[in-house]
């Protein structure tokens, strides 16, 4: 059996965006059928609509975030300190391996703020050269890792496994 990170990287070399690929992998325990993962964490590949912010394997794992440790009610100040201390922690984890969580740092691209965020909407073709090139799987592996080593091992018990997510 594959772990759930391990399938969060294959989903990403199949095609899916960062956020889809982690989100998805978990969707089954909250009971979202897969279609609505993928369109929920649609928006948040590339760095949020390929504007290259933060990292959509980031956002996958704070969507998740949110369904185990989200406030459900607008005046629950208590329940949102504690579903943002666990973001906080989630992000510091990341940023502690790859010292960012933005998109265009993690590749690499230009930091130059002043022209904007990136405007072309149209994706890269996936192709060798493409996924050579990209960090994203392995950064993919290790959000699904943390889910996993944090707020998912006490419910779960560790490193969950899947057959298909």
């Amino acid at each position: 059996m594959k772990s759930r990170a391990e399938k969060a990287g294959e989903l990403f070399m199949e095609g899916c965006n960062c956020a889809q690929s982690v989100f998805v992998n978990y969707c089954d325990l909250y009971g979202i059928d897969r279609a609505s993962a993928m369109k929920l964490a649609a928006s948040f590949g590339a760095g949020m609509g390929r504007m290259r912010e933060v990292c959509g394997a980031v956002s996958g794992m704070l969507l998740v975030a949110g369904l185990e440790t989200g406030a459900t009610e607008g005046r629950d100040q208590e329940g949102k300190r504690r579903n943002y201390e666990v973001v906080q922690q989630l992000a510091a984890r990341f940023r502690e391996q790859y010292g960012s969580i933005i998109c265009r740092d993690l590749l690499g691209l230009d930091r130059d703020r002043t022209a904007g965020p990136m405007t072309e909407p149209t994706p890269e073709k996936r192709t060798e050269e493409y996924y050579k090139k990209r960090p994203c799987k392995e950064q993919i592996i290790r959000a699904a890792q943390i889910l996993e080593e944090t707020i998912l091992a006490d419910r779960f018990g560790g490193t969950e496994e899947c057959d298909e997510a």
